[in-house]
């Protein structure tokens, strides 16, 4: 669609909005990878691919996966925050392999896995 108007790109917002609702809604699960300078100077950027991947190998629906900023625990970056429900557990140190297993264990069966978690 051309943008021609303003009244064109307050429509074409509000579909996106509308679209990004929904799929928050559906969302059952809540992957959030810290993404700040020393986040992705430890890796993140490939912990994230690893868990964007897995997730589309596997085709597992209703996870809803985003970057933050800085969350301020450098020393056990690459961070990634996991919310199923009311419940979040935060893992920290975690590669690509871990990544995986994080899905896989957790977000798939339910299983979070104590050693990699970080406890505040």
């Amino acid at each position: 669609m051309a943008v021609k108007s303003l009244d064109d790109l307050k429509k074409i917002k509000e579909e996106a909005l509308a679209k990004r609702q929904i799929r928050n809604a559906s969302a059952r699960a809540h992957i959030t990878v810290a993404m700040g300078t020393c986040g992705i100077a430890a890796g993140a950027r490939d912990t994230m691919k690893a868990i964007l991947d897995a997730i589309e190998k596997d085709q597992i629906a209703g996870v809803l996966v985003t970057q933050t900023g800085c969350i301020g625990l450098c020393e056990y970056e690459p961070i990634v925050d996991v919310q199923i429900g009311e419940t979040k557990i935060t893992y920290g140190k975690v590669t690509p392999e871990r990544a995986r297993s994080i899905v896989d264990e957790h977000v798939v069966g339910g299983k979070p896995i104590r050693e990699w978690m970080i406890t505040r």
